[in-house]
């Protein structure tokens, strides 16, 4: 459904070797675009900008990654960047997940 409908409003929270990762799962294309457009702002990193041009080809039938945005890894009692960065994850990589945004509270 991400995909089909270009929607970037399923909050996920994913276990991956290592990490666990909290974000919104954007589209393939719609990931690709805005790392694309990050990197083209940053005058040592510009040249990266086209690498990641979105993929011209369609979208498999059956997804090998998840693309994140607004993404944090979480550790300890934060998530990092503050900010929320942009991820791609295997799928076959992710152990579990939960649907929604985890988040810390002082509460």
């Amino acid at each position: 459904m991400v995909e089909s409908e270009h929607s970037n409003q399923m909050s996920l929270t994913v276990v991956v070797p290592g990490a666990v990762i909290t974000g919104r799962l954007a589209p393939m294309a719609l990931w690709f675009e805005r790392v694309s457009e990050v990197l083209h702002t940053s005058q040592h990193l510009k040249p990266f900008a086209a690498l990641f041009s979105p993929p011209s080809a369609s979208v498999p039938a059956r997804p090998t990654h998840l693309h994140l945005h607004r993404a944090r890894i979480l550790q300890g009692d934060f998530g990092l960047p503050h900010t929320g960065g942009m991820y791609r994850i295997a799928i076959e990589d992710v152990s579990s997940w939960t649907v929604g945004d985890l988040s810390y509270s002082d509460a």
